[in-house]
């Protein structure tokens, strides 16, 4: 059973990660406009859910008339990126519709290449997947706004290739961001996990460290 106390802790340690990291440092340049307008779908799944609370959940925050962007967060959840990875690759077949990405907190940072760094880029407080549905996708493929279009499918992990070009500068651009301000971005990072741990504690979540 959803509690909304709970529910509101998660939402707000997921929102300072989504304004203080995503977009103060220009991770995602669409996801500020996308918040604003009330377009991301946020679903809350406790304990250890099984991929049919995930599958559910999912279809429940895509489910939303303006939503563009869906997120499901488990912030009870133990486990690792690589299983957690085989989750997501469930989840996606049983919603073929939507690209769907993992992010997980335990990514550390690896600024060898651009490709390198993606896992970093995805460092969330809590394990989650993000769903972007794939009709999205491919209306904003076919709009002029092509910067956009590709960082939306990188973000959703889907297999479609936006122009080298773009996904190069996109990835480029990152790399330099992340590396200009490593320090700032991990302290922010730090002090999110740090009131993840005592606001969840202060609530009763059942949160790993």
């Amino acid at each position: 059973m959803s509690d909304p106390t709970k529910s509101a802790e998660v939402r707000r340690i997921l929102d300072r990660y989504v304004v203080e990291v995503v977009e103060r440092y220009e991770l995602c340049p669409w996801s500020r406009t996308a918040r604003e307008r009330g377009e991301i779908g946020v679903e809350v799944v406790f304990g250890q859910p099984t991929d049919e609370a995930w599958i559910a959940a999912a279809r429940a925050a895509l489910a939303g008339p303006s939503t563009r962007v869906a997120m499901v967060v488990a912030p009870e959840l133990v486990i690792d990126r690589i299983d957690f990875h085989d989750v997501r690759n469930r989840v996606a077949a049983a919603l073929p519709t939507a690209g769907v990405a993992e992010f997980h907190p335990d990514a550390s940072i690896d600024l060898a290449t651009p490709a390198r760094l993606v896992p970093f880029l995805r460092r969330s407080p809590d394990p989650l997947l993000q769903l972007v549905p794939l009709a999205l996708l491919e209306s904003v493929r076919a709009s002029p706004q092509l910067d956009r279009a590709a960082q939306i499918q990188i973000l959703a992990g889907v297999g479609v290739e936006p122009p080298r070009d773009v996904a190069a500068h996109l990835a480029a651009a990152n790399h330099a961001m992340v590396t200009a301000k490593r320090a700032a971005i991990e302290a922010t990072l730090d002090d999110i996990t740090e009131d993840r741990r005592t606001a969840y504690a202060r609530v009763g979540l059942s949160a790993c460290p």
